[in-house]
């Protein structure tokens, strides 16, 4: 019997009954596709949310970075220039909060003229491939929601110059959600409700692409990771790349000096003496507020989404695999009687994988402060904080016409 046959699988039932016989063979593939060990996890899930014993982790401060520039920069460069280091964006977000029904990639940043986030972050990309002179492999994730939104919209666009060869699509693979007992929600008859595999699982789903070929016929050594909603982030930086080398680091992580001790942002510490993040609402008053004895925050340095990885080291995570994260959220289903709902709390598990997991399986981490102005103006709303706003006025205060 399969395990979406089991008696307690209602809403999988219910859909069944309502089903033509062709609408039910076509369910019964799309649960098949399904992992369902993913629901092991449902019984182990407060031994996976544990955290261990935080201590402060000391970051290379922007003064530093200044100091050693010459010598980050040589190492970063020879680097990529060897063909060493690859890039991977995260692009498989909608724009919905942003009043976009498209990829979050396609939102029009400008004002005066059209500048689109994807065009943005790949000129970011092609200030190094310029000053590199070669270019740098792109792999793009999406989601089975924008994939062929994305690839169309590049295509449309000519990649905004950049080398279509050194670009790759993949998608994010994706996991089903249940309630609180492990039925499986249905997102209409002939679907059940998938949502993204966390961000995490990024490698893990370039790896199930048959990525991982081309990415050792290439040699790349290096991973830069990043999220599509930062406009002004460095990609493939060569100072970050040449810091996280030169520091003997098997992974690097972007962070910027917290603007206040409860700011919402992640805090890049240890972790039982191994390097980790720290939710800003894991936080304790007593960590947000500790302070060194020149005045300044004990944990003080807040992760961005910007990491660069060993690839060898990513290799061996994906073959011990991640912890899987049972994480409470609304879920919209459509009932035992067919009808739509959207629940206004929590009714139920997804599964996810987090890239913090991903930062404390390194044997280490290296913190790399980047000035907040220059290299931090997410977009995740359409005004107030970390707003399409906020980011237009960093984006003209760095001298980028709008």
């Amino acid at each position: 019997m399969h395990i979406w046959e089991e008696e307690k699988q209602c809403y999988i039932k219910a859909a069944m009954e309502r089903n033509s016989l062709e609408e039910n063979a076509l369910l019964k593939k799309r649960l098949d596709q399904i992992d369902w060990t993913v629901f092991d996890h449902m019984k182990r899930k407060e031994t996976v949310n544990e955290r261990g014993v935080f201590a402060p982790l000391a970051a290379v401060e922007i003064g530093e970075i200044r100091a050693r520039e010459e010598e980050f920069r040589k190492i970063g460069l020879k680097t990529i220039r060897e063909g060493k280091v690859g890039a991977v964006l995260l692009a498989g977000g909608q724009g919905t909060r942003l009043g976009l029904d498209k990829p979050k990639g396609t939102l029009n940043i400008g004002v005066n003229r059209e500048l689109y986030l994807f065009e943005q972050l790949l000129r970011n990309l092609m200030d190094v491939t310029e000053e590199a002179g070669v270019s740098i492999p792109l792999y793009i994730m999406t989601s089975n929601i924008n994939g062929q939104d994305t690839m169309d919209f590049l295509e449309k666009h000519a990649y905004f110059g950049y080398s279509k060869e050194y670009i790759k699509f993949f998608v994010q693979e994706m996991e089903p959600a249940c309630d609180y007992e492990g039925r499986v929600y249905m997102e209409s008859n002939t679907e059940p409700v998938m949502s993204p595999n966390g961000n995490g699982g990024w490698f893990g789903s370039m790896v199930n692409a048959g990525l991982l070929a081309d990415i050792r016929a290439r040699g790349i050594e290096w991973i830069n990771v990043f999220a599509v909603d930062n406009c002004l982030q460095r990609i493939a930086d060569p100072l970050f790349v040449g810091a996280t080398i030169a520091y003997g680091c098997e992974s690097g992580a972007k962070v910027v000096k917290k603007a206040a001790p409860d700011e919402r942002i992640g805090v890049l510490c240890k972790e039982n003496g191994k390097p980790s993040i720290v939710e800003y609402y894991e936080m304790t008053e007593e960590m947000a507020t500790a302070r060194k004895e020149n005045g300044e925050l004990s944990y003080s340095f807040g992760v961005i989404l910007n990491y660069l990885f060993s690839e060898k080291k990513l290799e061996e995570i994906a073959n011990a695999k991640m912890p899987i994260h049972v994480v409470e959220k609304q879920i919209p289903y459509i009932d035992l009687e067919g009808n739509e709902r959207k629940p206004e709390k929590p009714n139920g598990y997804k599964f996810e994988t987090l890239v913090l997991d991903m930062v404390h399986m390194m044997e280490n981490c290296l913190p790399y402060e980047v000035e907040r102005d220059r290299e931090f103006a997410p977009i995740k709303n359409l005004h107030g904080v970390d707003s399409l706003d906020t980011a237009r006025e960093l984006l003209q205060k760095c001298g980028v016409k709008l």
